[in-house]
């Protein structure tokens, strides 16, 4: 049985990004994701199988996003 990784989102791997497919639980009031130590996944910005602890910080074709959703915008002014 794989271990599980507690991460928090802001750190720069794929499980933590919003375009990778893979196994994963996230908690989104702790803003933590678990996964285990050999997770796969799909990135879908590159089309290419990814592991989800592959570190991003020197991919210059990724386009890695935080898990946190968007800020809702304000409405049109009238």
């Amino acid at each position: 049985m794989a271990e599980k990784l507690i991460l928090p989102t802001e750190v720069k791997v794929c499980a933590t990004c919003s375009y990778w497919d893979g196994d994963r639980q996230v908690d989104a009031e702790m803003k933590l994701v678990v996964v285990s130590d050999e997770c796969q996944g799909e990135c879908l910005v590159q089309e290419a199988s990814k592991p989800g602890l592959h570190d991003v910080r020197r991919e210059c074709d990724c386009i890695w996003e935080d898990l946190d959703p968007d800020e809702p915008s304000a409405p049109p002014a009238a």
